[in-house]
């Protein structure tokens, strides 16, 4: 049974978006010339400072252009729909962000991107410009903890970029720049369900299948296999198996601070994820665990993928001053950013 969307052709379908992105937000988006898929802040590069560049493939959105603008990202590579951006659109991005003080690629921890993204920082040594990597890892779901290195970046993506933005803002050296980054992504922690699948624009076909009466506990947010498939359950239960997985991984103790992010993966709607944010605060407060700041709506998503993902980014006075930094970004902004 074919899916239906709204659009023209799914093969048009990025385009097209890119297009109707770059209209709505004329005072935060650029594209680079001849490089449609490369999308630059108007304000956030600048001389002295280091360029931040994210990326990923389409179908995730807001991420990863939503997060490109002051105080947070100076760019994003744009690919197809869960595909990784060729290098072509990354090196654009990495020169029209170069300030003379280096450029950080920050990106999810996936085959296609490191591929494409390495390539691009080998080519863009040949013009002089040092660009460092930092790989996110946040998805608990997908390796043990012994092997870090070898999980997803999913969610948890939005306060990992939130500080190393913050950072590049603040006019960091590149040492610290990266050293944020990579303190950032160790302290963040995400776990998620999906209820039913998505659809790609080309196919109109779920990307996976799954009966009425089942969920699938720390599937990826391309349908990567999770690590069980269970009867669905209340809010409450499913909130209780991410939070006590998040919290016997991180190590997190009573005393500890926290942003949290609860995340829709695409058409779980508010109402569902304010409900697992009431029995995320009262597990927190039960644990000794403050909240700082909270995010709950569409950060992270999987097209139209029903299911959740909930966030905790351990704080410390540092990580809690780069997520209150001004930014003022298309798709997000917090605090008030001076002109």
């Amino acid at each position: 049974m074919k899916t239906k969307k709204l659009i023209n052709d799914g093969a048009a379908a990025v385009d097209e978006m890119l297009e109707g992105i770059l209209a709505a937000h004329p005072d935060h988006l650029q594209t680079v010339s001849g490089s449609p898929r490369s999308i630059v802040a108007k304000h956030g590069p600048r001389k002295g400072k280091v360029g931040l560049v994210i990326g990923g493939g389409s179908g995730h959105e807001p991420s990863f252009l939503g997060f490109v603008g002051k105080g947070l990202a100076d760019a994003a590579a744009v690919g197809n729909v869960f595909a990784s951006p060729p290098p072509d659109p990354i090196i654009e991005c990495a020169k029209a962000v170069d300030g003379g003080a280096g450029v950080l690629f920050l990106y999810g921890n996936y085959a296609g991107d490191v591929m494409n993204f390495d390539m691009a920082a080998e080519m863009l040594a040949m013009d002089d410009i040092e660009v460092r990597t930092v790989v996110t890892t946040d998805d608990v779901a997908s390796a043990p903890r012994d092997q870090r290195e070898k999980r997803r970046g999913v969610a948890g993506n939005v306060f990992i970029f939130k500080a190393a933005g913050a950072a590049c803002d603040l006019m960091y050296s590149f040492d610290e720049v990266e050293r944020i980054a990579r303190k950032a992504n160790d302290e963040t922690f995400t776990m998620g369900v999906a209820l039913a699948p998505c659809s790609l624009p080309q196919t109109l076909r779920p990307n996976f299948e799954i009966a009425e009466d089942e969920m699938e506990v720390g599937m990826g947010i391309h349908g990567e296999p999770g690590i069980s498939r269970e009867k669905l359950k209340s809010a409450d239960a499913v909130t209780d198996e991410l939070v006590d997985t998040i919290l016997a991984d991180s190590g997190m103790a009573s005393g500890s601070r926290v942003a949290v992010l609860v995340n829709s993966l695409g058409s779980t709607p508010l109402m569902e994820l304010y409900i697992m944010m009431r029995r995320l605060k009262a597990r927190l407060d039960q644990a000794g665990i403050a909240i700082h700041t909270s995010l709950v709506g569409n950060y992270c998503t999987s097209l139209e993928m029903a299911g959740a993902s909930i966030t905790l980014m351990r704080l410390d006075d540092e990580l809690q001053a780069l997520i209150d930094h001004p930014c003022d970004c298309a798709m997000f902004r917090s605090g008030t950013v001076s002109a």
